[in-house]
This record gives structure tokens, C-alpha cells and sequence, in this order.
């Protein structure tokens, strides 16, 4: 104890700060580095909380109100109502129908696009030599072009007395039927029309997957005596699997978002055969005032959506193994 006490003693009073250990320049240097990517991050953190992150939150906080239209200039004032907004949607018929709409577009019209686009892509890249660009660019147009304006012109296709389609069937002395003012045909109409727009998306995707493919996997194949089916059935497809899928899903959660084909087209009719959940939602909020109802509206439809993707994900993840 008094050897210990006797070095204690004998030690200068500054030596115990100077052996501790002092941030070395590399050190500092790093935390500058990190300082400085945050302030060149704050602009995007700042725009991100204000009109991203904050909406959010309060329109799942909303959900659980009743804020509608006598409240819409106080919604503090708005009543807490907890699950009864979501306890609704399930027992409202019209809800119902607009799900059911939702996943008839999704189910239909998901396997037609990807299989479009697929066939596309695969003549593009190896079926046709010349003129190649221009049928790129004349698929891909679609895509940059406003949605808004496709479904007027389409709306004019379509029509039963002054349309081309219409046009088409009086050359042969008949009447064109009522695709949009029908029930049972405006749904496929609409499907037709997302088919037509999105193709070009999925046409580019797939074109980049299948020329990342090497070419002597393709030889190979053939030197083994596969046709051009077997070749493709048993090679490019599985080659192509992940592109595949995340085509599968941004086509999916596209589709599954669908509204302004409705709501240009038919206005969700006739009979609410066309109406989806993003359009009703639109309505309840903005055309009756239901803030609080559509909010709920929208976080199932938001599950759904999450649901859908991480299931194709995981299918995604079991099938490259």
C-alpha cells in the first residue's frame, strides 16, 4: 500500500491526463468529413420532413378522427374515434366493390403486361435487325406521355358513335359496342389501355436483362440441340427471374395505385364497375369532405400494397437461391 501510495504521490499532477488517450487527426478528420455530408444532407432532410414525413404521420394520426367537412377549418377540433373509420370500410359496399375492382385490374392485368412486354423485349433484341430504334421508341412512347392525354384520346377511340374503333365497324355495316358504358366491358377496356401504356416500361427493362445474358450460355444450349422455345423456356426465363420480378413489382404497385384511367375514362362507372380504391378515396376525401375516413382508406390500401410487395420480394429471394 505505501509503494502505492508513494507513486501516486510521485506523479506529476498533468501525467494522468496526457497518458489518456487523445483523438488522433484521421480521427477528427472523419467527424468533419461526417459533419459535412449532414449539412450538404439538410436541405433534402428539411424538404423530406415537411412535405414527406410529417403528411404521413398526420394522416394516419387523422385516420382515428372523424375530421370531415365541420371541422375541416379547426382540425384540432376533430373527435378521436379509433378503429371505428377502418371498422367501416369493411361493411361499406361500395369499399367492397372498389377492392374487388382494384384486384380484378391487378390480377388481370399485371401477367398480360409482363408477358407483353417480355415478348416484345425478345423480338426487339433478336428478332428484328432493322428499323430496331424506332420500334423501341414507338413502345416506349406511351410511357412519357401524359396519362391524361392518353386517356382522352382513348376515350375517343372507344366511343360508340364517333369513334375509330366505331368507324372501323361501320365499314362492315355493324355497330360498335358500348366499350366505356358497359359493364362488363369497361373494366377489360381500362386493363387494355394500362396494357398499351406500360408495355414500354417493361419492354426496357427486359431488353436490359436479356443483354446481360452471356452469349455462350445461349451457344452452348444450341450446340446441345435446344430449339428457340426450349432455349428460351429453359434459359432466358431463368436467366431473367429477378428482372422479372421487379418488373412484377413496380407493374404491380402501379396497377394496384390506379387512377387516373378511371377517373378520366368512366369516372369509375357505369355502376361503380370501374370505381378503385384510389378513386373512391379521392371522392370520400375531396368530394364529401371525409378527411378522416379516406385517411383509413388509404392506409389499407397501403398495406395491401406493402403486403403484395413483400411477398413478391420473398419470392424473389427463394427463387435466386
Amino acid at each position: 500500500m505505501g509503494t502505492v501510495t508513494e507513486t501516486a504521490a510521485k506523479t506529476p499532477p498533468g501525467a494522468a491526463l496526457s497518458a489518456a488517450p487523445r483523438p488522433g487527426p484521421g480521427r477528427r478528420r472523419a467527424g468533419v468529413h461526417h459533419l459535412a455530408g449532414w449539412l450538404f444532407s439538410t436541405p433534402f432532410l428539411v424538404l423530406f420532413a415537411v412535405f414527406m414525413a410529417m403528411p404521413i404521420i398526420a394522416t394516419l394520426v387523422m385516420s382515428f378522427t372523424d375530421f370531415g367537412l365541420r371541422n375541416v377549418t379547426d382540425p384540432f377540433s376533430a373527435k378521436f374515434v379509433g378503429f371505428e373509420n377502418y371498422t367501416k370500410l369493411f361493411e361499406d359496399e361500395k369499399f367492397l366493390k372498389s377492392l374487388f375492382n382494384t384486384a380484378y385490374f391487378v390480377v388481370v392485368g399485371v401477367p398480360l403486361t409482363i408477358g407483353a412486354g417480355l415478348v416484345v423485349a425478345a423480338l426487339l433484341n433478336n428478332g428484328i435487325d432493322r428499323m430496331r430504334t424506332f420500334f423501341r421508341i414507338g413502345f416506349y412512347a406511351p410511357v412519357v406521355t401524359s396519362i391524361v392525354a392518353i386517356a382522352v384520346v382513348w376515350r375517343f377511340v372507344l366511343d360508340p358513335a364517333d369513334g375509330l374503333i366505331a368507324g372501323v365497324f361501320a365499314e362492315f355495316g355493324a355497330s360498335a359496342p358500348d366499350f366505356l358504358g358497359s359493364e362488363t366491358l369497361a373494366m377489360p377496356s381500362l386493363i387494355t389501355m394500362a396494357i398499351w401504356r406500360n408495355l414500354g416500361t417493361v419492354m426496357v427493362l427486359f431488353i436490359a436483362g436479356l443483354q446481360s445474358i452471356p452469349t455462350e450460355v445461349r451457344e452452348a444450349a444450341r450446340l446441345d440441340g435446344a430449339g428457340a422455345w426450349q432455349e428460351f423456356r429453359t434459359i432466358t426465363v431463368p436467366l431473367l427471374r429477378p428482372t422479372l420480378l421487379y418488373a412484377t413489382v413496380i407493374t404491380t404497385i402501379g396497377y394496384l395505385n390506379v387512377f387516373e384511367e378511371p377517373f378520366v375514362m368512366t369516372n369509375g362507372g357505369p355502376s361503380n364497375s370501374t370505381l378503385t380504391v384510389s378513386l373512391n378515396m379521392y371522392r370520400e376525401g375531396f368530394s364529401f369532405f371525409h378527411m378522416g375516413y379516406a385517411s383509413a382508406m388509404a392506409y389499407v390500401l397501403f398495406v395491401v400494397i406493402m403486403g403484395v410487395t413483400v411477398l413478391q420480394l420473398r419470392l424473389l429471394k427463394d427463387n435466386t437461391k
